[in-house]
């Protein structure tokens, strides 16, 4: 199976497939628009360069066109991460031996000066592309050797780069078809699935398009998230379903409620992330239960929440796959977790390992032209997700934080995750941010960022009588640091930006606050604390640790 070919059975079907703002298009009308997209691309194509098209585009329909036209061209997309500015942006241009960027002329100045090697520029909205395209009005589907090859690579999906930089994750046209055939939450012909996430990233075509693509049912999309919108445009559209990343929840159910809420059609909710209370204040608010799940975009490994999962847990595998949790010097399974009576977590060393599948190598589909990021995920047969999890004695699997999330402090391992879940109970901050980062000395310190509606009203004697209560506590997880913000910042994924965060260290205009000693006091971290804390990195041979902002030359101007 390929999208090609779920594409050619849309061909002749007249139900609604796009809906956009105030535009439809029935499956008839998007395979034939589809088609004009797959003779331009044949038309551009240099024939001694990757079939690649990079697409710079915010939600449109000429994006959706453009892939399902790559998928009759046998043409690869490369989805442009809109959040990626200057020689960031053309790096990933040039990696990606992109041929063509088409991109329309609001987003066309990100481009000016910029080494992109070559590449063509089409403005979506300007003559010449209408033109382009009027060369091709009446086109059949082109019937193309590539395009009925399941290898062949249809999409090139950037990370969302949260812990690290993107990598450019490889999805073939029929790895997209076979996504598609899964019958996703028994959505069906009749279901009108919205999608606010950016196409760029894996979720929206994955988690929302494919299925329609399949069942012949309706795809709703809006250009951009907008939580002042999602009701309105749920109502507009009739939708029965939505999918989600990190934080949007959250951006969601700050709104003020409305009545409008309750009179959705909306049936299923499904994505990661989201919090255990805003999960709950979802369906108090809309009646329905968001249904979360952990997927590797690389589509290794796939974990599901059923309705007997322990609140904090992920849930137990997708039926036939042989997760595991690995220690992945030894290649051996880690231990079941053990807790204590109030849900302590006893043996985080020994049960916290890498989240694997260990039959799962194949479905990977590989980085493009990364080997080494290639040979991090792939043990022989055993695809490692990146992701660290423990799991209980009945199967459940807990996540504990990416890689770049394991905390050292003292010579005792943990990560962020259970610590994360701890804090966020704290009522009066909105959510918390778990981080390494160096210590002075050896090993780590735990540093938090707090997002909070007025950052300058943070009590720390508050905090730490919070911290003081709290039985599962574990002896080293209070935070050293800890940073107020108004927001905190996000991928273009609403993934909370930790390579962010600990480059910038405490060295930021935000408050901080500071715990000098093994006691739970903070105060107002200093000016002189920040020179005294440089002088003990540079004493111990450490200032290397520092990141990339210090190194830059803002330390000695900050210290001052």
């Amino acid at each position: 199976m390929t999208t090609a070919a779920l594409l050619r059975r849309r061909a002749a079907d007249d139900h609604d497939a796009l809906l956009f703002e105030d535009s439809r298009w029935s499956w008839r009308e998007f395979v034939a628009e589809s088609a004009r997209r797959a003779h331009l691309l044949q038309d551009l194509r240099e024939p001694e360069r990757p079939f690649h098209i990079g697409v710079m585009l915010e939600n449109v329909p000429e994006y959706l066109f453009l892939i399902s036209g790559a998928a009759l061209a046998g043409a690869t997309v490369v989805g442009i991460n809109l959040t990626r500015r200057g020689e960031e942006l053309a790096d990933d241009i040039r990696f990606t031996d992109c041929q063509v960027i088409i991109t329309d002329s609001a987003l066309a100045g990100q481009l000016d000066g910029l080494d992109l090697d070559t590449a063509r520029i089409l403005v979506v909205d300007s003559p010449g592309y209408r033109s382009l395209l009027d060369a091709h009005r009446e086109v059949d589907i082109p019937d193309c050797p590539a395009a009925r090859d399941p290898r062949t690579r249809l999409l090139l999906l950037f990370t969302s780069g949260s812990t690290g930089r993107p990598k450019a994750v490889i999805c073939s046209t029929g790895r997209l078809a076979r996504i598609a055939s899964r019958k996703h939450m028994n959505l069906g012909r009749d279901d009108v699935s919205y999608n606010a996430m950016p196409i760029f990233h894996g979720n929206a075509l994955m988690a929302c398009w494919a299925n329609p693509l399949y069942t012949g049912g309706t795809f709703a999309m809006a250009r951009k998230f907008s939580a002042s919108r999602f009701v309105d445009d749920l109502l507009k559209f009739e939708a029965t379903y939505f999918n989600y990343v990190g934080r949007a929840l959250s951006y969601l159910l700050a709104r003020p409620p409305r009545p409008e809420e309750k009179r959705t059609r909306l049936r299923h909710a499904f994505g990661t992330e989201a919090s255990k209370a805003d999960r709950a204040e979802f369906e108090r608010r809309f009646g329905i239960v968001p249904t979360e799940s952990y997927g590797a975009s690389e589509g290794g490994l796939g974990i599901v929440r059923t309705a007997d999962t322990p609140e904090d847990a992920l849930g137990r595998p997708q039926d036939g796959m042989a997760a595991a949790i690995l220690n992945t010097d030894s290649l051996q399974e880690c231990p079941h977790a053990r807790f204590d009576e109030f849900g302590r977590l006893l043996n985080a060393d020994e049960a916290i390992g890498e989240m694997v599948n260990l039959n799962g190598a194949g479905a990977f589909e590989g980085y493009y032209k990364n080997p080494a990021a290639e040979a991090e995920r792939v043990r022989d047969d055993i695809f490692l997700s990146g992701d660290l999890g423990y799991r209980d004695e009945n199967g459940y699997f807990y996540f504990a934080g990416r890689t770049g999330d394991k905390i050292r402090v003292d010579s005792e391992n943990f990560s962020a995750a259970p610590v994360e879940r701890l804090l966020s109970r704290y009522s009066r901050i909105a959510l918390a941010a778990v981080y390494p980062i160096p210590d002075e000395r050896t090993g780590d310190q735990v540093m938090a960022t707090f997002q909070m509606a007025d950052p300058h009203l943070f009590d720390p004697g508050d905090f730490a009588e919070f911290l003081r209560n709290q039985p599962d506590l574990g002896t080293k997880w209070a935070p050293k640091y800890i940073r107020i913000v108004s927001d905190v910042p996000i991928t273009a994924t609403r993934k909370i930006n930790k390579v962010t965060l600990r480059n910038e260290l405490w060295y930021v205009g935000d408050p901080v606050f500071y715990r000098p000693s093994a006691e739970l006091r903070y105060r107002p971290l200093t000016a002189a604390d920040r020179a005294r804390i440089a002088r003990e990195f540079e004493a111990n041979g450490r200032t290397n640790l520092l990141s990339m902002v210090q190194k830059s030359g803002d330390l000695k101007a900050r210290n001052s």
